[in-house]
């Protein structure tokens, strides 16, 4: 839950009133004033029965709502699941639902492989299908895998269809299926996780179940307290009434209430600070193609937080009560009436706009602007972008569309065809014509993304996107644009600026950063915190003062408030590594691993870790357990080139090689030490194909380009090497190397 804080912006006018009075006479001023105001004291959470007797409606509504059964206490009037000894198989494993003197059990699949029965001590969720919670030892609860179907009555697997094995971090007892974790902020009011990385374990604490009044609307004790005073029935009214998301908020008050919760997002310290930026607190994920769609269509459980802030509805002020009842959590309107509030029914809830007949399925606005996915089995659910569709860049980029989400028999062509029927062939520009091949991030995506970043009217949730990918292409052209992007307004551009620049040398942004450790939004404080420990500059550190010291110490706060989380723990083991923190680092590189032994990143930087202290038979072994998990994983088989080259053993180097280069990486440092290798063997032509492999992926790397150059002017073929002499020139001048490179062959 976020909190705001207000202010009161009589409080200014007070003074200079009071100074007038002072002036005037004491007596006057003593005789004049009105009651005394109430004063907030500090502030608790009551429960909901506290705030039915005055807001009857509202509470009546709210007990109808998904958030009202988010998560119950497991009684007969709340499971709603078969416990009458049903047995249910599937993907390897058989599970029994039953009952035994008045509780509810299920016997299935445990961390150790073996069946067992496990008492259901909570239910979670309801419609369209519900799960049930296991307490286990160190305060953990885990969410089952095995879930009722409450549409089609029947009980069904997360996951259908794949065998998750025991240990696994997907298995129901793994850390994917913690309630501490990734479920219980958003289904409870006032939840404390309580999590102690020294043992790893819980003390998880929460005032009431389910998604409660006051998880919107803030504790109430102060709000009581006001209405209940001798002032408030006098006649003063208090703008809030000490209360969050008061009747009429802006959107940016019910976007910060409710995005916490529908976003895909990660909290960032255990201290809730009093706010109205989202990212003081948390991190959103944005629609980068890691779990988006490359045009910023969903695709993962991202929830409905990164889509609606790409929607031309966010751009124009459109907030979550003008379609939903935020009590019910019902739409206002059924259907698309709904839409009807703003888009008149005469243009757009027709036949002449929607091709469809008015009582199919086509004709539903939601359809076409808000395609769906079914996500944890049965649960439909429809992307907030708001967008039209466009099958025209299904054909060119393969990427979804609403058309085919329903005509799945047809082609994207087809649709394509239908839509210049009915539209004409003109399209009004969308920012997914850059945004998708910008995603590629090769030799083509710099200039769509600098597109991007140019136009205005790029939503900043896209042009943090942009920057996220640039930041990838270690291109001088990136640089200006990513240092741009550190005075942006929106906290997540600035933020995704700052963990970008990590990717490039520190004389190149260490002036622009330094001021933003002092930035107003906590996320973005750490992200430069996180951004300056990986210079290894103790000297440069300690001259940043009091302004580091507070960012450093937020960045700690945050990094072991994810530590019970296997990639929290990889990103704490990340931090102390940058710290020369080995022992800590190597710690949670295996805490990592214990909660999802399948997680190869842990064993990757856990190997380098190794090499660091000179444990290079170590590092090996690690590698080779990389490799018996994911044998096709390009960056392992660099990883142990650049091992063995250590251990002065070339031909496996040279075999490593050439595997990584076979699984077409994407590093083009893979075909640069390829070429070396071929190079100093005098297979030049060999060398010279990798070279320029390792130039399609970075065509501005100054020490492909230098390599090259080498080695045509090493053959006396100087008019060869004039396009990278010239890359050369145009970005490296001054380096020392390219300096006498140049100055040799007499430019």
């Amino acid at each position: 839950m976020i909190s705001r804080s207000h202010i009161n912006s009589t409080h200014f006018r007070a003074i200079f009133f009071l100074v007038f009075f002072l002036i005037s006479g004491l007596l006057v001023m003593q005789c004049t004033r009105p009651e005394k105001s109430v004063q907030p004291e500090e502030n608790e959470f009551v429960g909901d029965a506290s705030c039915k007797s005055c807001h009857v409606k509202e509470h009546s509504e709210w007990m109808t709502s998904d958030h009202f059964k988010a998560m119950e206490v497991a009684t007969d009037s709340t499971v709603l699941g078969d416990f009458n000894n049903q047995t249910f198989t599937a993907d390897g494993v058989t599970s029994t639902f039953f009952k035994k003197e008045g509780k509810f059990f299920i016997n299935t699949e445990g961390e150790d492989g073996k069946n067992h029965d496990y008492e259901i001590k909570y239910t979670f969720g309801h419609y369209p299908l519900q799960q049930y919670l296991i307490e286990f030892d160190r305060g953990r609860m885990q969410v089952t895998r095995q879930s009722w179907d409450s549409r089609k009555k029947k009980w069904f697997h997360q996951y259908a269809g794949e065998k998750i094995p025991h240990g696994d971090w997907l298995h129901w007892t793994g850390n994917a299926q913690n309630w501490n974790t990734m479920c219980a902020a958003c289904h409870t009011t006032n939840y404390k996780k309580n999590y102690s990385f020294e043992t790893d374990s819980y003390n998880s604490t929460f005032s009431a179940l389910a998604v409660g009044c006051e998880s919107c609307h803030g504790p109430a004790k102060n709000h009581i307290s006001y209405i209940g005073s001798e002032v408030f029935k006098k006649g003063e009214r208090r703008p809030g009434a000490f209360l969050l998301m008061a009747k009429n908020s802006s959107q940016k008050a019910e976007i910060q209430s409710c995005f916490p919760c529908h976003a895909r997002t990660g909290n960032i310290s255990a201290n809730m600070l009093a706010t109205d930026e989202i990212m003081d607190n948390a991190i959103p994920e944005i629609p980068t193609s890691e779990f988006f769609y490359a045009d910023g269509q969903v695709k993962d459980e991202d929830f409905t937080y990164a889509s609606f802030l790409q929607s031309k509805m966010y751009k124009h002020g459109v907030k979550c009560s003008n379609c939903h009842n935020p009590h019910s959590g019902k739409l206002i309107i059924t259907g698309n009436g709904v839409c009807n509030q703003c888009h008149t029914k005469k243009n757009y809830d027709s036949p002449e706009h929607t091709f469809h007949a008015v009582t199919s399925e086509g004709a539903q606005c939601k359809n076409c602007h808000m395609p769906s996915r079914y996500y944890m089995g049965n649960d439909l659910r429809h992307d907030h972008i708001f967008r039209i569709p466009r099958p025209d860049l299904s054909v060119k980029y393969g990427t979804p569309n609403a058309c085919n989400n329903c005509h799945t028999d047809k082609t994207p062509q087809w649709a394509d065809d239908a839509v210049v029927k009915w539209y004409g062939s003109q399209r009004a520009y969308h920012f997914a014509e850059d945004l998708i091949p910008g995603s590629r991030m090769d030799v083509n995506a710099l200039s769509h993304l600098i597109r991007l970043l140019k136009d205005t009217a790029t939503p900043s949730i896209i042009r943090a996107t942009a920057v996220q990918y640039m930041s990838g292409i270690q291109d001088e052209r990136s640089i200006p644009y990513l240092l741009q992007q550190l005075g942006h307004e929106d906290a997540q551009v600035r933020y995704r600026a700052i963990t970008g620049l990590l990717n490039f040398p520190p004389e190149q942004w260490l002036a622009s950063v330094t001021p933003l450790l002092q930035d107003k939004v906590r996320a973005v404080r750490i992200a430069v915190a996180n951004l300056l420990i990986s210079i290894n500059n103790p000297q440069v550190l300690s001259g940043l003062g009091q302004a580091y010291a507070g960012a450093a110490g937020e960045l700690r706060d945050y990094v072991m408030y994810q530590t019970d989380f296997a990639s929290g723990s990889v990103m704490a083991a990340d931090y102390f590594y940058k710290l020369k923190d080995y022992t800590n680092a190597e710690k949670f590189y295996y805490r990592a691993l214990q909660k999802d032994n399948t997680m190869n990143y842990a064993r990757l930087n856990l190997s380098t870790l190794y090499n660091a202290v000179q444990k290079n038979n170590e590092a090996l072994k690690i590698l080779q357990e990389a490799l018996a998990i994911d044998d096709k994983n390009d960056r392992i088989y660099f990883n142990l080139a650049l091992l063995y080259n250590e251990m002065n053993d070339i031909k496996n180097v040279e075999l490593n090689l050439k595997k990584a280069a076979a699984l077409k990486s994407s590093n083009p440092r893979v075909y640069y030490n390829y070429a070396i290798l071929f190079q100093q063997r005098g297979q030049v032509r060999e060398a010279e194909e990798q070279y320029i492999k390792a130039l399609k992926l970075s065509p501005n790397d100054m020490d492909i380009n230098y390599a090259l150059c080498v080695l045509y002017v090493q053959e006396n073929r100087v008019e060869k090497a004039m396009p990278y002499i010239q890359v050369l020139k145009k970005y490296y001048a001054g380096n020392p190397q390219v300096a006498a490179l140049l100055q040799h062959i007499g430019q």
